[in-house]
This record gives C-alpha cells, sequence and structure tokens, in this order.
C-alpha cells in the first residue's frame, strides 16, 4: 500500500512543469460526461417502466442526448496521447464536475421539477457532492425518474465519477494516479494494488457490494419497495441524504429502516480500505486502525450524550430519544444528512455537538465529507505536543499514528488545510448573513455545504430546505458544495495564477 500525504495534493515542481494540457484534460472530461449521458438516458427507461408523463422521459432522453452529443464533439476535437501531470489531474477534476453538474442539472428544467438555472445548479451540485441540501419542497410530487437521476447523482459522487472512469477504461492508468489523488478525499491515498486502475476497481467492487447489501435489507426487512429502496441507499452509501419523501426517513416510521440506515451509514463513513481488508481475510485492520477507533467512539459517547440530552428535556421516552439521538449522530457525524426527528428542536447543548459533528465529518477514503476524522485527531495530538513543548522546549516528542510517525511536512499541510477550512467557513458565513433571515441560518448554511452534510439549523434546518435563499446565495453554496468535496486544494490552486503558467 502506498501512502502520500497531503503535500502530494499541492504538486511538486517535478509534476507541475509547465502548463496545463488543455487537449487532454478536456479529452478526459468528454469520457466524464459521456457516462454521466447515458446515466441520464437510463433514467428515462425508469420514467418509462412507471409510465409517467412524456414530458418526463423526453426531458430525460433530451438532457442525455445533449451531453452524449457534448462529450463526442469534444472528445474527438480533442484527441490524442493521455499523460496527465498533477497538475492535469487537478483540472480533470474541476473541470470534469463542473461539466456533470452543468449537464446532469438538465433533467430538472426541461421536466420544470425546478425552474431557476441556479437552482437546477445547486440541487445537482448538491447531488453529486453527496451534499443532500435540496430546494425541493414537495418531493412525492417529484416524477419517479427525475428522482431516481436525483439518487444517482449520489451514488456516482460518493466514490467519485472520475474514480469510476479510472476503473472502466483502461487507458487511462496511464494518468489515473493524478485523478484519484485530486478526486479521492483525505489527507493520504491509500493504493490497494501497484496498478491504479485495479485500485479503482477494487473500491468501486466494495461500494457496489454494499449498495446492493443495503438494499436487499431495505427491501425485505425494512419493508421498502425496490424503488425507494435504491435511491435510499444510494443516498446511504454515498452519504448523501435525498430522499424520495419530504419528511425524509421519517417518513417511514419504522425502527428497523432506522436501524439498517444507521448501521449503512457507519459503515459508509469509515475508510473504504478497510472494508476492502475486511472482506479478504483481514477483518483486524479496523480495531488496528486509529481513526476508526476514534471515530467509532466519538459516535458512540456523542449518542450518549444525545440520547441523555433530549431525554431529561423530556422530548420523547428513553427508548424513542435513543433511537432519534443514535440515527442523527451517524447521519450528521458521516454527513449523511438524512433526517428521523427535528433536532432544531432540541437542547442548546446537543444542536451545538452536531455543528461540531459536522466540521469532523467521517473517515479519510470514506465517502463522508467534513475535514475528516484523521486529521482532527492529528491536529489534537499537534495542539497536546505544543502544549508539552511550552513547559519544556528542549524536549523531542514526535507525533504517532497508529504507532508510525507522521511526517512534519504532512503535519504542516494539515494545519493549513484546517486553517484554510475555517477562514472559508468564516468568510462564507459573513457572506451568507446577507441572504438569510439571521446568524445561526447563515453560519449553518456554510458548514452543512462545505462539509457536505445537507440540513443546518434554524431556517435550513431538518424539517427546511434551501428553496428561499436567493440565487446569489444558493450560487455560493454551489461554490462551498464543490471545495468541500473535492478538499478546498484541488479547487483553489485553479485561482492562482502560477497554475495557468510554465
Amino acid at each position: 500500500m502506498e501512502n502520500e500525504g497531503a503535500a502530494g495534493r499541492m504538486g511538486g515542481a517535478h509534476h507541475g512543469i509547465g502548463p496545463m494540457n488543455k487537449r487532454a484534460v478536456f479529452h478526459l472530461v468528454a469520457y466524464m460526461t459521456l457516462v454521466i449521458g447515458v446515466a441520464i438516458i437510463g433514467c428515462a427507461g425508469i420514467s418509462l417502466a412507471y409510465g409517467e408523463p412524456l414530458k418526463v422521459q423526453l426531458s430525460l432522453v433530451y438532457s442525455g442526448l445533449i451531453a452524449m452529443a457534448f462529450a463526442v464533439v469534444v472528445g474527438l476535437l480533442t484527441r490524442g496521447d493521455i499523460n496527465l501531470s498533477r497538475r492535469d489531474g487537478f483540472g480533470v477534476v474541476v473541470f470534469g464536475w463542473l461539466s456533470a453538474t452543468v449537464f446532469g442539472s438538465l433533467p430538472y428544467l426541461f421536466s420544470g421539477v425546478i425552474v431557476h438555472p441556479v437552482s437546477a445548479l445547486f440541487e445537482t451540485m448538491s447531488g453529486f457532492t453527496t451534499t443532500g441540501a435540496s430546494v425541493l419542497s414537495n418531493l412525492e410530487a417529484v416524477p419517479r425518474g427525475i428522482h431516481f437521476w436525483r439518487a444517482l447523482t449520489h451514488w456516482f459522487g460518493g466514490m467519485g465519477v472520475l474514480v469510476l472512469c479510472v476503473a472502466i477504461l483502461p487507458f487511462l492508468g496511464v494518468g489515473g494516479m493524478q485523478i484519484y489523488r485530486a478526486e479521492m478525499p483525505g489527507p493520504s491515498k491509500d493504493r490497494l494494488t501497484p496498478r491504479i486502475t485495479t485500485t479503482a476497481k477494487l473500491l468501486w467492487g466494495v461500494y457496489a457490494l454494499l449498495t446492493l447489501a443495503e438494499a436487499v435489507l431495505l427491501k425485505f426487512m425494512g419493508g421498502m419497495d425496490w424503488f425507494d429502496a435504491f435511491c435510499h441507499t444510494f443516498g446511504t452509501m454515498a452519504t448523501g441524504g435525498f430522499s424520495t419523501r419530504t419528511a425524509s426517513i421519517g417518513a417511514f416510521d419504522s425502527a428497523t429502516v432506522d436501524v439498517i440506515l444507521i448501521v449503512f451509514m457507519y459503515l459508509a463513513g469509515i475508510n473504504f480500505s478497510l472494508h476492502y481488508h475486511a472482506l479478504t481475510g483481514k477483518p483486524g485492520r479496523y480495531l488496528h486502525d486509529p481513526e476508526f477507533r476514534f471515530y467509532t467512539l466519538f459516535l458512540l459517547v456523542a449518542t450518549l450524550f444525545m440520547t441523555g440530552n433530549i431525554w431529561y428535556h423530556g422530548h420523547a421516552g428513553f427508548g424513542r430519544c435513543l433511537r432519534d439521538a443514535a440515527f442523527t449522530a451517524t447521519s450528521i457525524m458521516t454527513t449523511t444528512g438524512f433526517c428521523t426527528a427535528d433536532f432544531d428542536q432540541w437542547p442548546d447543548a446537543s444542536r451545538l455537538l452536531l455543528v461540531v459533528m459536522m466540521f469532523i465529518g467521517g473517515c479519510a477514503g470514506s465517502t463522508g465529507g467534513g475535514m475528516k476524522v484523521v486529521r482532527i485527531f492529528i491536529m489534537f495530538k499537534k495542539m497536546v505536543r505544543e502544549m508539552k513543548l511550552f513547559m519544556r522546549p528542549s524536549a523531542v516528542y514526535q507525533i504517532k499514528l497508529g504507532g508510525k510517525p507522521v511526517e512534519q511536512e504532512i503535519i504542516s499541510h494539515i494545519s493549513a488545510f484546517f486553517a484554510i477550512f475555517v477562514l472559508i467557513f468564516a468568510l462564507g458565513s459573513f457572506a451568507m448573513s446577507f441572504f438569510t433571515p439571521n446568524l445561526e441560518t447563515a453560519a449553518t448554511s456554510v458548514i452543512a455545504t462545505l462539509g457536505n452534510i445537507g440540513p443546518g439549523l434554524n431556517a435550513v434546518g431538518a424539517t427546511q430546505n434551501y428553496a428561499a435563499i436567493p440565487p446569489l446565495g444558493q450560487g455560493l453554496l454551489t461554490l462551498f458544495m464543490l471545495l468541500g468535496r473535492l478538499e478546498l486544494y484541488t479547487v483553489l490552486i485553479l485561482f492562482l495564477p502560477s497554475f495557468w503558467k510554465r
């Protein structure tokens, strides 16, 4: 297994020499767009199977054909050798995600489900980045073909559309590692095998296997039909949170459904390389991983605290409080965003803890958002080390993770990531205060999109949505979603003049 530090995400001199290879970048963007187009047309088949109006079916067909036509034209115009530098990898990922969002928004607009183009882009970016924030109010009235596309954007975005392309297009092996580094979350990139295409296939294989397992359980144990089972499974495994019901998972009011989703949300928040090792006969890797232990312990403690807190304040009986607290804590910690209770009505201590969990997020290498558990864990260790050095300046204290020392360069870049994340949150909260009714809404709308969570507090809380935010505010939040999903650096370096120069 190969571990790359966060420093690798910023590009070294030997990888970034020369301008971005625009021909190769947009050739690969064309392939990604082709996959999106085919998927949209596939959703037209779902609409046809359920006998939905011709307008809905055609909106999906036309959207898919437009995406495919664009892909074919751009693909033909940019043919040539593909040999990506790290800089090119960043370009492929950012422009690929932007292309997917633009063409992925067409079904909403053509069907009339969403009228304003910015709102359609918001909904689509929310899907692909697995944020789950929505501008739709009456979900029961949305056609099933559109619902399935909406859920599918989650599933594609969870493991990464471009990582899927790396898995299914063998010729991308040349530049696949650059794409993998830029799209996969976390400060380290676990390569399961020497060949990056094989790693991509294995990760997507584990992802698909867990998806199938959850859908079967929701169908046969949870009582859902296949449509709802797969739509909610896509939202769970991608830690997305789009539901087919306005009341989210609360609409099913089923303890069985809640338990199944808690288990799979928890699994989705774990590094998928650990799942791979467990499936290949090495389940002990879970307990040997310090990030997994911290993630599990923090989630357990948070669940118990919130259970006691909301029970003490008389929100329900102890059993119901435990069920709601376990579901909500897992949903927010993994950045899924499904809801079974209006946690905005909970005591301030529990609401504040939920906001803290929004910042932390899931594990590196999972489909979860946020800053990632491993970064918080290392920052905590760095804080303890600094306090020890304050007492004994001449002492030498080394930060270790799993018994192995963490390179100083990685610690420095995690510190920088932490600072940039908090700065964007602060500036974004200030900016959103002009578009929201109060500071609580402004701040939590930013962390809910930057951390790819979905619901925030107050006007964007568990029972609300983002429809009331004006288009300019939605546009800003759309940018935060992309920044959060691609972990800041991949997007921010495109704003550096040096990125476009030799």
